[in-house]
Order: structure tokens, then C-alpha cells, then sequence
């Protein structure tokens, strides 16, 4: 179920906020091969299968950085802003990958709304956000997000 929030009060209002977890998506090989294509990051624990099965992880894993990236969609199934002009990713806050993300693996976001003030000209959300993996018993990114959100 999508939160939703309407204007500057109602983005305040969410701090604390446990925003629950999303559905679960899985990654696929085709969409590592693309993430590699775009970063220029060919290293074969991603996209060489044959060698992969027999290195460290028994296969190929999604990138940390594609795993990251999945944050922005996977985000849009928990909360939608609107009653702003404009909402912009103000950056991280930190970032850690504690497991890896097998191919044909599945994922979902959790998020919590750590943090929700005023600013010049808006507000600044800082989500607490955890990518778990379907069967897995570390998550595959834990990494705290900041967006400001700009109501002129």
C-alpha cells in the first residue's frame, strides 16, 4: 500500500513513519548485462555465468551500485508526494552492501521515514531505506537516502 502525502504538513507529519515493504521484484540477468553495458563494469562475477558458478557466490550477482539504483522505483510503491513543485534526490547519507544479490534472486524495499524537517523553500525527508533479500538472511543494501521536496 502506497503512502500518500499532500504538501509540506503532510510531509512533516511522516517522520517516524515505518512505510512497510514493497512487492517483490527479481533480478535478472538481462537487467545486470544492461547495468554493466551502461557502467562499463564487466567484471565477470556479474555477467561471465560459466565463470561465476564456480567463483565465491556459485553464480553471477547483481552490481551493488544496479542494487542501489533499484532504490528510485522500488521507493515509488511506498510513498507518493504530491502538493510540491518539485522533489529532488538531495544524496546519501551512507551506504553499505552486506550480501550479494544472486541472479534470479528477489527483492523489496523497506522504508522508514527516519527524519522529516523544514528547509528554505520546502521540506527534507531522510529515509532509512533496507533491500531484502527473498530468502536471504542479511539484506542485500542498507543505505539512508535524502530528498528534499520544493514547494516553489
Amino acid at each position: 500500500m502506497t503512502v500518500k502525502a499532500h504538501g509540506p504538513a503532510e510531509i512533516l507529519a511522516l517522520a517516524g513513519a515505518d512505510l512497510g515493504r514493497t512487492d517483490w521484484m527479481e533480478i535478472t540477468q538481462e537487467r545486470v548485462n544492461v547495468f554493466a553495458d551502461a557502467t562499463d563494469d564487466h567484471q565477470w562475477i556479474h555477467v561471465d555465468a560459466e565463470r561465476a558458478a564456480r567463483g565465491p557466490f556459485g553464480g553471477t550477482i547483481a552490481h551493488g551500485y544496479l542494487t542501489l539504483s533499484l532504490l528510485i522505483p522500488l521507493f515509488s510503491e511506498l510513498l507518493e508526494i504530491s502538493g510540491v513543485a518539485m522533489s529532488v534526490n538531495y544524496g546519501l547519507n551512507k551506504v553499505r552492501f552486506p550480501a550479494p544479490v544472486p541472479v534470479g534472486a528477489r527483492i523489496r524495499l523497506h522504508g522508514v521515514v527516519a527524519d522529516a524537517r523544514e528547509i528554505p523553500g520546502g521540506v527534507e525527508t531522510t529515509m532509512d531505506f533496507t533491500v531484502e533479500v527473498d530468502r536471504g538472511d542479511k539484506p542485500a543494501c542498507v543505505a539512508q537516502a535524502v530528498y528534499r521536496h520544493y514547494t516553489s
